[in-house]
């Protein structure tokens, strides 16, 4: 298997729910390397740019507007397969429909609500993170 990079972001609700360690701690638990992690604040805008891929779904909005609430912690991890290994970890986006001692079964209060975000493949890794890190930022 490649050693490969996604990105991953603690959401506004697991933030707020002061579940940040939590998270860091599954995260190194199954081998992750973080190659770069910061705390911000999307706006609106900058939301509406990174989930413009929904931009036609019923759900935009509201996952945009709860995306800019509050601080979430966006990182670059890697691993050998990170990018499945890190959908694996946070389990299924429905948390109910998550495996026993995912991220999502475990801390998720909702779909919406889920704790986690990871990128779908390497496209999206590519550019997910490219939207929140300068390449200076990933060395």
């Amino acid at each position: 298997m490649a050693i490969e990079r996604t990105l991953a972001i603690i959401k506004p609700d697991a933030v707020g729910r002061g579940l940040t360690g939590e998270i860091l701690s599954r995260i190194h638990a199954a081998k992750f390397r973080i190659i770069v992690i910061k705390t911000r604040r999307l706006t609106k805008r900058e939301a509406e740019g990174f989930y413009a891929v929904h931009r036609e779904r019923p759900f935009f909005a509201e996952l945009t507007e709860f995306m800019s609430t509050s601080k979430a912690v966006v990182m670059v991890l890697e691993a050998e397969n990170a990018i499945a290994k890190w959908r694996d970890t946070m389990g299924a986006t429905d948390p109910s429909k998550a495996a026993s001692g995912t991220i999502r079964k475990d801390l998720g209060a909702s779909i919406q609500c889920n704790c986690t975000h990871g990128s779908d493949a390497p496209e999206t890794a590519a550019f997910e993170i490219g939207y929140f890190f300068s390449g200076s930022e990933l060395v």
